[in-house]
């Protein structure tokens, strides 16, 4: 399984195509639309979430609402090319027509990829830079998520991204009944938060941000249960699909670290009280007493529930903009400012939740046999119940 993603933020549309995913599986276009609403949401959302209402077409690869196992095309119109119908233009334009425009970009915002994008390119406009390393990208790869999740449901397996921590305000670590619970009780809260003795604090948090013309970060967590043992490789580096994950999630933008289980507190503890334990009945096969390797060990999956954070920086675009250096004129200004979030750590987590179902159907996919969805049932259950008394 593999996709590829194509579009600027201003753009007519954002384009993805999947390939490998397997025949037989159910797809309709709300299945997609679902979760494209859902990373619109969030407190501290710009005004960007209120032009776009974003929803896909499906241009291959269904028929009938089934797929067929060739590629898969999906679309998502930006509504707001409309404006931007000469500025982003495929066609040439004239100099006095550039002129005119005045959207020419030549003072490089910090904590963006503005200035080094256009370095490595030859830009002299950096708006070629911002409009493809803009998170509007991340919608798509939301869309490819959702197929994936589709995938997993039909395997039993539940995948959740919820947010734990906003600008320094943790959410407490409560227990939950079961993945329907955390799903609909952070459905329901603004910031994504489980713990609701936090989310006002969360939310003011968010508030006084954009008041100052600020933004501000956090962590997200995504849950993922029903995977079988054995997913991944210990045998190469680049199959370790613990390492695959960790790619996915530090690929969307401003994510800059990863960790599983109880990740970066391990190196505050004993081995004894870092390790899982194991154990072994008749009924489940072998499980573990604890889970602070977060579903993993030697880069395979252990059958325990996968736990991946990822930390968000503060988004970059401020309305108090930073120094920055003119390209053209080498002098010092405060940088640009394109229309932005305060906050956007609770739709981080939908897109977290994406590119993980990800890297779990298409590690399932690649053990299993990937050409229908009958066959990939039948050969992960006899797995399974080899595993269990082997």
């Amino acid at each position: 399984m593999r996709y590829l993603t194509a579009g600027e933020s201003h753009g007519p549309q954002l384009t993805t195509i999947l390939d490998g995913i397997p025949a037989q599986l159910t797809l309709l276009p709300e299945d997609i639309n679902e979760d494209l609403a859902r990373r619109q949401k969030g407190h501290g959302r710009g005004r960007r979430m209120q032009i776009e209402k974003d929803t896909v077409q499906i241009l291959s690869g269904v028929r009938h609402g089934k797929t067929l196992g060739s590629p898969i095309t999906l679309v998502v119109q930006n509504d707001d090319f409309k404006h931007w119908t000469k500025i982003m233009g495929a066609l040439p334009v004239s100099e006095e027509e550039q002129d005119d425009m005045k959207r020419t970009i030549t003072r490089p915002r910090p904590g963006h990829a503005d200035l080094v994008g256009a370095i490595k390119y030859g830009h002299r406009d950096m708006r070629n830079v911002l409009e493809r390393s803009s998170a509007r990208e991340t919608t798509v790869r939301v869309a490819a998520g959702a197929v994936a999740k589709k995938v997993l449901k039909e395997l039993g397996i539940e995948v959740v991204g919820y947010v734990k921590t906003i600008g320094g305000i943790d959410a407490r670590n409560l227990p939950y009944n079961s993945m329907k619970e955390l799903k609909e009780t952070t459905e329901q809260s603004p910031v994504r938060c489980f713990d609701k003795l936090v989310e006002q604090k969360m939310m003011d948090a968010i508030d006084q941000a954009k008041l100052d013309g600020d933004s501000i970060g956090g962590i997200v967590e995504v849950v993922v249960e029903g995977v079988p043992q054995g997913l991944g490789s210990y045998t190469l580096y680049d199959q370790k699909l613990d390492g695959k994950i960790a790619q996915a999630m530090l690929s969307i933008n401003a994510f800059k670290g990863v960790e599983f289980g109880i990740g970066f507190e391990a190196a505050y503890k004993p081995g004894s009280q870092v390790h899982d334990e194991i154990v072994w009945d008749k009924e489940k096969g072998y499980t573990r007493l604890s889970n602070n390797l977060g579903g993993f060990e030697g880069g395979m999956t252990t059958g325990m529930p996968i736990v991946v954070h990822g930390v968000m920086k503060p988004i970059p675009t401020l309305y108090k903009p930073l120094r920055s250096v003119d390209i053209d004129t080498k002098e010092p200004f405060e940088a640009s400012i394109e229309r932005s979030d305060s906050c956007a750590v609770p739709a981080a987590a939908v897109v977290a939740e994406a590119v993980v179902a990800w890297e779990i159907a298409k590690a399932i996919v690649e053990k299993f046999g990937g050409d229908r969805m009958d066959e990939i049932k039948e050969n992960m259950k006899h797995h399974i119940e080899r595993a269990k008394g082997y």
